[in-house]
């Protein structure tokens, strides 16, 4: 407020001053100039009545000659004051329409508005610096889960685009520069109930700067990012970010688990995707030369992992000598069929449309089909909107490096024991992964599915925490009955139990639960409501646990007192 009661006040001190000396000129020729009052005595205006009198002519002009008929001297006095008043409004009306259009004063309003909201919060929430394609996924996600966020991002369309969308919560924008302090500040960097900062634009150096700013005034907070290259991500490291992702690395990481454990590549699909996705279609990779249209992030990345797998490589490359493309390198886009000759498409049994342009990809891909009719197609789509055109070319694997992004952090901000899933099954084989895939495929079907962590105390399971003070044993298999049908199972699959820092993969159904355990699970939503309704509710879950059906409520209590000491009586 001060920035803004500063700026208005420095636009306005001409035309005020100029408003002002036309109201004193006024105002002091009225009370000068002699009249004559009903009686035909002289009589001179006083200050009040000379003020009174020029504001509403200043602005109406209409009232009329007050308190008395004015001589000629007051009336040529009140023209040149209308003149003069009319003309210092015009001037200072046309500087206020100036002001309100100035874009440093709105941007300043706007912060300010921003601010004010932001301090307002009562609940956690994130900040999400870029609101592109990954950032909006975000956002989405996250409201979905009903946790609040703040947005900046130095796109106005963007912003402007974020007001309209309709949120389950709503998620306040800023149109500035993230890496100003000020605007991660406005956005609530230091606010008590600020739980992260998320930076995803699509600038490496803004990331960077950010995560800098985030962990030098507020070193515990957690700090997630993207990064396309991996010296910014090492530096990055060295300021103690949390999360750094890169996603052309990480899809290359993946995709190379096709060739040698498809299983697991499903687990990582299956468990990461986001809400409401429907589950990826088991396919594997033919082993042979493959071809790879464009060697920049991406291209680089997917040479590295498939030369490490033994595979016979050919990159095409439009300017091999700037992106350091290995030797034999054809030059060109791949858009051509006289390129993907020269690079022998025909004895490929794979090929990778790897450019940031999605028109030369799909364009890629269209041509080596013509050529070789049964190739492995991947591709890098670059941009959300054109998701419907890869669709529509049936491509077996799309690369999304937004999609990519927002699964890693998503997974990190609402599943934090999915980390801890994902490292300890990297380490089991393909036997392992083939076991899980049968159960989450059994469970779920071809339905959307989610994956959630409930932890056993006093907020998220009250009635288990009761239940165990009573001593009785908590198993698994409680957890998993569903409470309006107790022969029936509830429709998920335990994935990790975590207790005392050690992880334990697909717990038993007979293994007994403890205080302050932690357990992941992946099943349908509906699933996920009946096991949180069992285990807040006390009734419920001594019914399954006991085989008693207490009664609820005082008054049932009490009649059930009454009829149990009747029949002693009557024994």
């Amino acid at each position: 407020m001060p920035d803004i009661v500063f700026l208005v006040l420095r636009r306005l001190r001409r035309p005020l001053l100029v408003l002002i000396s036309a109201y004193a000129i006024s105002t002091l020729g009225f009370t000068l100039i002699p009249g004559v009052d009903d009686q035909g005595r002289p009589w001179r205006m006083d200050f009040f009545h000379a003020f009174y009198f020029v504001s509403f002519m200043g602005s109406t002009i209409g009232f009329g000659e007050l308190p008395y008929t004015f001589t000629d001297a007051q009336r040529f006095w009140t023209l040149f004051s209308i003149y003069l008043t009319v003309i210092s409004w015009l001037y200072a009306i046309g500087a206020i329409i100036t002001i309100i259009q100035d874009q440093r004063l709105r941007r300043v309003i706007a912060m300010s508005g921003f601010a004010r909201t932001t301090r307002n919060l009562r609940e956690p929430f994130h900040i999400v610096c870029g609101y592109g394609d990954t950032g909006q996924l975000i956002v989405s996600e996250l409201a979905e889960h009903g946790s609040r966020c703040t947005v900046i991002d130095i796109d106005e369309d963007r912003i402007h685009r974020l007001a309209i969308e309709d949120f389950p919560v709503h998620a306040p924008g800023l149109h500035a520069d993230a890496q100003d302090t000020e605007s991660l500040l406005a956005a609530g960097l230091r606010h008590p109930y600020c739980r992260g900062v998320i930076a995803v634009t699509n600038s490496d150096a803004a990331n960077l700067k950010i995560a800098i700013t985030a962990k030098l005034l507020r070193p515990s907070l957690k700090v997630y990012c993207r990064s396309e290259r991996r010296e910014t991500a090492a530096n990055m490291a060295s300021f103690g970010t949390d999360s750094i992702t890169n996603a052309y690395e990480t899809f290359a990481e993946r995709f190379s688990l096709l060739f040698h454990s498809p299983s697991m590549f499903l687990v990582h699909e299956w468990i990461t995707s986001p809400h409401n996705e429907p589950l990826s279609e088991f396919i594997t990779p033919p082993k042979g030369k493959w071809v790879i249209c464009g060697y920049g992030r991406f291209g680089r990345a997917l040479h590295a992992r498939l030369e490490a797998l033994g595979l016979p490589v050919q990159v095409i490359e439009r300017n091999p000598e700037a992106t350091g493309a290995p030797p034999g390198t054809v030059k060109g886009t791949g858009t051509e069929a006289a390129t993907l000759l020269e690079a022998d498409i025909h004895h490929a049994v794979g090929i990778v449309a790897g450019t940031d342009d999605d028109a030369n990809n799909l364009s890629i891909l269209m041509t080596a089909r013509d050529l070789r009719h049964d190739l492995f197609t991947v591709a890098r789509q670059n941009e959300t909107r054109n998701t419907a055109l890869f669709r529509a070319a049936r491509i077996d694997r799309v690369m999304q490096p937004s999609r990519i992004l927002a699964e890693n952090i998503l997974a990190e901000i609402l599943i934090p024991l999915l980390g801890e899933f994902l490292q300890l099954a990297s380490r089991r084989d393909e036997v392992w992964a083939n076991l899980l895939v049968s159960r989450v495929s059994g469970v779920v079907e071809d339905r959307a599915h989610d994956t959630w962590v409930l932890r056993l105390d006093e907020q998220q399971a009250p009635a288990v925490i009761d239940q165990m003070k009573e001593g009785c044993e908590i198993r698994l298999a409680h957890l998993l009955t569903d409470p309006h049908d107790p022969a029936r199972r509830l429709r998920c699959v335990p994935l990790l139990l975590h207790r005392d820092g050690v992880g334990r993969l697909l717990p038993e159904d007979d293994t007994r639960l403890m205080r302050n355990d932690q357990l992941l699970f992946c099943g349908l939503p509906e699933a996920e409501d009946d096991m949180r309704l069992l285990v807040a509710n006390y009734n419920m879950l001594n019914y399954i646990v006991t085989g008693e059906d207490r009664p609820a409520g005082y008054i049932w209590q009490w009649l059930s007192r009454r009829r149990a000491r009747a029949g002693s009586a009557a024994g």
